[in-house]
């Protein structure tokens, strides 16, 4: 048995990303560890940012968690950073925001978990964070910093295929306009950049399972939530859509197509 853990900046984000990828490896017997920087007390939401929210939240990710088969869930008990409308950082974060956190000091608190847990493989984001959330791109530089100092031997980002996510993205915007397609350009990682493409499927009704338990972030905001349009993907498009998940290992030679987190050339 190996022990995987996987860092996330906010709840939800596990669901979205990696909830395959954990279902399959707890369901192999391999223990699964959930860190998650921050309590998501600042996303957009129905009820006001703030505690209550936090704590909801939380509620929502041991959900997610028991449905994935994750052994334990870690909070570092960062403050949740937000977002700007133009999508940088908020000026009105809090002062114990993670994005201002020092990063040698959380990758500290992080290497102290993969180090208790000696961790065999540790999932942070890639180096934009994604779609480039300001707390994302801090797990990228912590979470890489963390795994330098105890020395966990596998280092995965977590990301998803650009190539393909553009050709959705302009399929759709022929159907709605107002998608900005250029901000998609240079999110994530270019198909040839990507080591793993794991396949899920088999662990498509855990995946939805845990995207259901973050029930807060489906719905709230003047426009349609992502997490609310998932969900209501009928079960075979469902397996079809999500039933992969993409990460990038450094050092590894470009092209290289692996299919298994633990997986090597």
């Amino acid at each position: 048995m190996s022990t995987a853990v996987f860092f996330h900046a906010h709840p939800d984000d596990e669901a979205l990303l990696t909830a395959g990828t954990m279902a399959m490896l707890a369901d192999e017997g391999h223990r699964v560890v959930l860190v998650v920087a921050t309590a998501g007390e600042r996303g957009l939401a129905e009820m006001p940012r703030g505690e209550e929210l936090g704590r909801t939240r939380m509620d929502e990710l041991y959900r997610s968690a028991a449905a994935l088969g994750c052994a334990r869930v870690v909070l570092l008990g960062y403050g949740d950073s937000g977002l700007a409308i133009d999508g940088g950082v908020a000026d009105d974060r809090p002062d114990n925001a993670f994005i201002d956190a020092d990063v040698e000091d959380a990758a500290q608190r992080l290497a102290s978990v993969l180090k208790e847990e000696a961790a065999d493989l540790l999932t942070i984001y890639d180096p934009a964070g994604g779609y480039g959330h300001p707390d994302h791109v801090q797990v990228y530089r912590v979470g890489s910093r963390a795994a330098e100092i105890a020395g966990t031997p596998i280092v995965l980002e977590a990301t998803v295929d650009r190539d393909l996510l553009l050709r959705g993205v302009r399929l759709a915007a022929r159907f709605y306009p107002a998608i900005d397609v250029r901000s998609f350009e240079r999110a994530y990682s270019p198909r040839d950049a990507i080591t793993h493409r794991v396949s899920v499927r088999r662990y498509a009704k855990a995946k939805r399972a845990s995207m259901a338990a973050h029930a807060s972030q489906a719905t709230g905001g003047d426009g349609d939530r992502t997490l609310g349009a998932m969900l209501r993907i009928p079960g075979p498009a469902y397996r079809f859509v999500f039933g992969t998940e993409w990460f990038v290992r450094r050092g590894l030679p470009r092209g290289t197509r692996l299919r298994h987190p633990f997986d090597s050339p």
